[in-house]
């Protein structure tokens, strides 16, 4: 390395010497510029070169060159260090003159070697070249980041130094190129290599180069997205084979996602849901997709209508939400209509199951008002003897409870206890009731419970007055005596069936000596908490369920329903409930009483009018299908139907059989 002084050169001078700076066997170590404005210290200045008035603070055993462009020949300097070549203004002025010759070819040339080596650095592959010995000569920053090294740390350094594993010693003997090789470097990354021979113009293979990116991240892309492909098909696999429809919407509120149990239910296919807006299924009412994506809560227990079929369904929707934000929303919905017919086979099979057992006291009678208490004060006397026991009362109100427990509470309790429903009975079914209540148990006869006795045709009124009058029945023309216990019990008005010619007078003084009337269950609305702990315990038996309590709001809205049902409604609300509420539920909330309370009953609608229908046919249709929902309503009873519809028990019996309804 040639250090040099430059003294008093002029603007011309200075911009060819910016060259030596290029020369890495030269370095400007100082200038010397007596003037103060001069153009040597400018170009000092700009390029952080020491410079100073005096030469002689320069002149040190370092310094190996002296450019003096002053011309003055009286400046002498002081030669003590004898290394230190001094070149006079002509000798200065030469030099300047050849090297400005050669800028004008060197410019053009290092202003590509800048370009190629800016590129060369810049590419996110990294390079790395070999001359014919297998010595690195070519290292870019990509190749230098991937390794861990410097070029200064590996250029001149053999390859397999650097990277044991490098195939270009074996790219460079061959003279084939390879292309993309998988290699780990010993840094553990992971990279993709292509190598190539170079070859000199004779064809001689005079080095290799290879470009190689790391593919580590690729990878684990792959094997993200390869996970994410399994677990979307097992999700979708779960969703397809849930019996549950499920429905599920973008966050513009357009549908990504039905299942089979969607399209069965509605009859929409995915073709036709699967791009469109939310509503596209909904008969009747708004969309709760959109409303969920509105409010980004969910919303539970939604009656509506939907498909092409009008299906009366449940709706549960529930916001998407990714990263606090919501990204659609996804909905279950639920038949009502296979809820309905499981719980009405859930109804009878509780009715055999308690018809079965037989076993009521008067401690399962619960409740604390006034009223039922003096009902039950009443049973219990009524419980020591045999007279014949009217129990009144609206129905559901518990008047075959109270009948068992006088049963129970009877000397009659080892005998058999007989629920009849006297729609069904006549002369024949009545004796054979009263000869098996009376036979089935050699110790003491049983209990005939006939429910409804308002509804006993005639003639069997009859064969029931006489026994009440005889303690005997004609069989076979022959009279058996008997001691059945008979109770009754109607929630029709006992004195208007009487006037109307419905009951016989003499049957309805027999039957009425004791007659105890049971309270509805909205006079007493105090007693239906502790109704509804104690039908709770009784369901969490039936149903493997473990329902400790109801919420207060649930308590209110149950205490302010007026139970036209009674106690009998009560359980089948409290059953809906508890089958409608969240798996592994501990509590009733006010949403899971008024989900049950809301399908209770059938839904009806009008139709739309036919065309060429006379008024008369269209009140005939109207006429029926009231009766029909009356007679539903009130369990069948007919007596109840009638005096619901104001009308008497004949003009029902009319009217039914006039439309075929019995």
């Amino acid at each position: 390395m040639q250090n040099v002084i430059i003294i008093d050169a002029d603007k011309e001078s200075i911009r060819v010497l910016q060259h030596l700076e290029r020369i890495e066997s030269f370095r400007i170590v100082g200038i010397v510029d007596r003037s103060e404005q001069g153009d040597s210290k400018k170009f000092a200045i700009q390029n952080g070169i020491p410079h100073r008035p005096d030469p002689e603070s320069f002149l040190s055993e370092n310094v190996q060159f002296v450019l003096d462009f002053s011309g003055e020949s009286q400046f002498t300097y002081n030669l003590k260090h004898s290394q230190i070549t001094v070149l006079t203004k002509p000798i200065s002025q030469l030099i300047v003159k050849l090297l400005a010759s050669r800028c004008v070819d060197l410019d053009p040339l290092q202003s590509d070697i800048a370009t190629y080596t800016s590129i060369f650095n810049s590419v996110g592959e990294g390079m790395i070249g070999i001359d014919k010995t297998g010595y690195i000569n070519l290292f870019n920053d990509s190749a230098s980041k991937m390794l861990g090294f410097s070029a200064e740390e590996v250029i001149g350094k053999p390859i397999l130094s650097i990277i044991p594993e490098s195939g270009l010693p074996d790219v460079l003997h061959t003279g084939q190129p390879e292309s993309n090789v998988e290699l780990q470097l010993n840094n553990g990354l992971d990279i993709l290599s292509s190598r190539y021979p170079l070859f000199s113009p004779d064809g001689t293979a005079n080095g290799a180069f290879a470009v190689f990116k790391d593919v580590s991240g690729v990878i684990r892309t792959a094997e993200e997205i390869t996970d994410l492909k399994r677990v979307k098909t097992m999700l979708e696999a779960i969703i397809h084979s849930s019996d549950d429809a499920i429905s599920v919407v973008d966050s513009d509120g357009l549908g990504i996602l039905v299942n089979p149990a969607y399209t069965r239910l509605t009859g929409l296919t995915e073709q036709e849901v699967i791009g469109q807006p939310a509503t596209v299924d909904i008969s009747s009412g708004e969309s709760i997709h959109m409303k969920v994506l509105e409010t980004k809560r969910p919303v539970r227990g939604v009656n509506m209508r939907i498909g092409e079929n009008n299906r009366d369904v449940i709706v549960n929707v529930a916001p998407i939400i990714v990263d606090q934000e919501v990204k659609g929303s996804v909905g279950v919905i639920h038949d009502i209509t296979e809820m309905r017919s499981l719980m009405k086979q859930l109804d009878h099979a509780k009715a055999l199951i308690r018809e079965l057992e037989s076993t009521y006291t008067f401690d399962d009678i619960i409740g604390t008002n006034d009223d039922l208490l003096v009902a039950v004060s009443q049973a219990r006397i009524a419980a020591g003897s045999d007279i014949p026991v009217m129990l009144r009362g609206e129905p559901g109100s518990g008047k075959e409870l109270f009948a068992h427990a006088i049963h129970t509470g009877s000397k009659r309790s080892e005998g058999d206890f007989i629920r009849v429903s006297c729609a069904s009975l006549d002369v024949e079914a009545i004796e054979a009731a009263l000869e098996h209540t009376e036979i089935h148990h050699e110790k003491s006869s049983g209990t005939l419970f006939l429910d409804e006795i308002t509804e006993l045709k005639p003639d069997v009124q009859k064969t029931l007055l006489e026994y009440l009058g005889s303690g005997s029945i004609t069989a076979a023309g022959h009279p058996i005596q008997l001691s059945v216990r008979i109770i009754t019990s109607s929630a029709a008005n006992l004195e208007r069936a009487v006037h109307e010619g419905v009951l016989c007078e003499d049957l309805y003084y027999q039957l009425t000596r004791m007659s105890i009337r049971i309270p509805p269950l909205r006079t007493r609305t105090e007693d239906i908490l502790l109704l509804t702990d104690d039908l709770i315990a009784m369901l969490n038996q039936e149903f493997g369920m473990t329902i400790q309590h109801v919420t207060l709001k649930a308590m209110q809205r149950l205490q302010s329903y007026e139970w036209p049902g009674n106690v009998r409604e009560l359980e089948n609300v409290l059953s809906r409930a508890m089958i409608l509420t969240e798996a592994g539920s501990t509590q009733l909330d006010e949403e899971d009483i008024v989900r049950a309370l809301s399908s209770r009953s059938e839904q009806y609608t009008d139709s739309a009018l036919p065309e060429k229908r006379t008024l008369a046919s269209l009140m005939e249709d109207h006429e029926r299908s009231v009766l029909e929902a009356s007679m539903k309503e009130n369990n069948g009873h007919k007596v109840l139907t009638a005096d619901r519809l104001g009308i008497s028990l004949r003009s029902l019996y009319y009217k039914l059989e006039k439309y075929k309804l019995i």
